[in-house]
């Protein structure tokens, strides 16, 4: 039951639900969410913190860059099936992530 209580409060927060439908989409590191969300880094940070404990999402390191992606495990959940069956990012946030994959925004960062 506390395991569940943690997916829903992760889930209830409307950015990180964002995050999570992003992720849905494809891994992406932070910097590619801040240009993707418009948002602060460490608030960013903190949502997927919150994502991560919930057990919603894994991350890797790629050199000095963590990636971010959904928990694989997870795809089997009723709930998470529901939430991509039904829920659909904005079309804002689907523009951000397209122009964010055509510039190139994570080899910027590294670069940066």
């Amino acid at each position: 039951m506390e395991k569940m209580g943690k997916l829903f409060r992760a889930l209830a927060d409307e950015n990180r639900l964002r995050i999570y439908l992003l992720l849905l989409q494809r891994e992406l590191c932070v910097c590619e969410l801040v240009a993707i969300l418009k948002m602060e880094q460490s608030r960013i940070s903190h949502s997927l913190r919150i994502l991560k404990e919930a057990g919603l999402i894994d991350n890797y390191r790629e050199g000095k860059w963590i990636i971010y992606s959904v928990n694989p495990k997870m795809s089997k959940n009723k709930i998470i099936q529901g939430l991509r069956d039904e829920l659909k990012l904005s079309t804002q946030d689907l523009r951000n992530l397209d122009r964010c994959k055509k510039e190139k925004i994570r080899e910027k960062c590294k670069k940066g």
